[in-house]
């Protein structure tokens, strides 16, 4: 019985010591001023002052058509299921059969570079 109370006795040790920890870093989080964020830059990135409107998840091959005009290559179909790829200018959509599955915004992508190391 005493190796039984002497067990419990750690175990709840334990669990107040956690509990105090994550009371500490909850106190911490909460008392941070709103406004000590740093600006993050990332060399190479241009921020645009604009965002474009671009096709919605959902959509179909024709409603992306009629709102932005023939894209200006296109590619596939590719796979199962089919997925179609069409290249705007400054963005690209990718159609699973013939819904929009998911656009991304070219000017706002950010690609390593090409420098050799």
């Amino acid at each position: 019985m005493a190796c039984y109370s002497y067990m419990h006795y750690i175990w709840r040790l334990a669990n107040m010591r956690t509990g105090f920890y994550f009371m500490l870093l909850g106190c911490s989080l909460i008392l941070q001023p709103a406004a000590a964020g740093d600006q993050l830059t990332i060399p190479g990135h241009v921020a645009s002052s604009q965002q474009q409107v671009l096709p919605k998840r959902g959509i179909s091959m024709d409603d992306v058509l009629s709102q932005f005009g023939e894209p200006d290559e296109r590619y596939g179909p590719i796979g199962e299921p089919p997925i179609t790829e069409w290249v705007y200018g400054s963005f690209r959509v990718y159609f699973e059969y013939e819904i929009v599955l998911h656009t991304i915004d070219m000017t706002t992508l950010i690609l390593p570079s090409r420098t050799a190391q």
